[in-house]
C-alpha cells in the first residue's frame, strides 16, 4: 500500500493483524482503510454487507489484505465464532478495535426493558466478548492492543439518547477494569472517546444549522472532526509507539469536552 504523505508511517504495524467491529461504515471503515495503509492485516464484521463488500473490494485491488464477514454482533455467539473464522484465515490479532455502535434517538419515557437490552446488546456486550475471543491469541503473540472506542456525548450531557449514554460510559469501565489483569501478559487497553464525527450518517440524520452552530460554540478548533482524525489515534495505541499507555482514555474531539 501507498504511504499517506505527511502523515506517521508505523513500521510496527506492517503484516501485523488486526480485528475491527463495525468496519463497513463510517469511523469503522476509516480505520479499516487506515490500517490496510500501514500493511496491516484486516479483518472487519459488519450488517452492511453493500458498503462492506465495497470497502473489502477496493483496498484488495490497491494490494491490501481485507477479510470481513456479516454479522450482526447482538448475536455473541456469531460474533465470537467470525473471530475464530477471522483468526484461522488471517492468524491470532495483535489488536483489536471496538467500534460497533449506533447513537439512536429515544426518549426515558420510551424505554422498554426489551429496547434497552437490544441498545445494550450492540452498544455495550459486544466489546467484552470480543476481547473475551482475541485474548487468548494475543497471549500468544506475547501481547497486544485492545481499544475501545467511547464517546464525549454523555461526558457533555448530550440528550437524546439515554441507553447509548449509558453503554458508552461504561467503556472506560470496561478498559480500567481489564487494563491490570491483561497487563500481566502485555495486553493494553485503552479508550478512544470521539467528539461529534461528520460521517455521512451524522450529516444526513443529525447536522443542521442548530448542530452546525454547537460545533462553533464548543469546539476549540474550528475545523469537523472526521473519521480519519479517529483512526489516526488508534493506529498509535495499536502500534508498538503506544507499548507504555494502557487503561487511559485518549479523546479525539477538537477540544469540545
Amino acid at each position: 500500500m501507498s504511504a499517506v504523505s505527511g502523515l506517521a508511517q508505523y513500521l510496527s504495524l506492517r503484516g501485523k493483524n488486526v480485528f475491527i467491529t463495525g468496519g463497513g461504515t463510517g469511523i469503522g471503515a476509516a480505520m479499516v482503510s487506515a490500517f490496510v495503509e500501514q500493511g496491516a492485516h484486516v479483518a472487519f464484521v459488519d450488517v452492511a454487507a453493500t458498503e462492506s463488500e465495497a470497502l473489502a473490494t477496493q483496498l484488495r485491488a490497491q494490494g491490501g489484505t481485507v477479510w470481513w464477514q456479516h454479522c450482526d454482533v447482538r448475536d455473541v455467539a456469531a460474533l465470537q465464532q467470525a473471530i475464530g473464522d477471522a483468526q484461522t484465515a488471517l492468524g491470532d490479532f495483535s489488536a483489536l478495535v471496538n467500534n460497533v455502535a449506533r447513537d439512536d434517538r429515544h426518549t426515558l419515557e420510551s424505554v422498554t426493558p426489551e429496547y434497552w437490552d437490544e441498545r445494550m446488546a450492540v452498544n455495550q456486550r459486544p466489546a467484552f466478548f470480543a476481547i473475551q475471543a482475541v485474548v487468548p491469541g494475543m497471549r500468544r503473540l506475547g501481547g497486544g492492543s485492545v481499544i475501545n472506542l467511547g464517546s464525549t456525548g454523555w461526558q457533555t450531557k448530550g440528550s437524546g439518547y439515554p441507553c447509548y449514554a449509558v453503554a458508552k460510559s461504561s467503556v472506560n469501565g470496561l478498559t480500567r477494569g481489564l487494563a491490570d489483569s491483561l497487563g500481566a501478559d502485555r495486553i493494553r487497553v485503552n479508550t478512544v472517546s470521539p467528539g461529534w464525527v461528520m460521517t455521512e450518517r451524522q450529516i444526513s440524520m443529525w447536522l443542521d444549522a442548530a448542530g452546525e452552530a454547537e460545533i462553533q460554540r464548543n469546539q476549540c478548533l474550528p475545523d469537523k472532526l472526521r473519521p480519519s482524525d479517529v483512526a489516526r489515534m488508534v493506529l498509535f495505541l495499536a502500534s508498538d509507539d503506544g507499548a507504555m499507555c494502557t487503561a487511559q482514555e485518549f479523546k479525539v474531539d477538537a477540544g469540545w469536552s
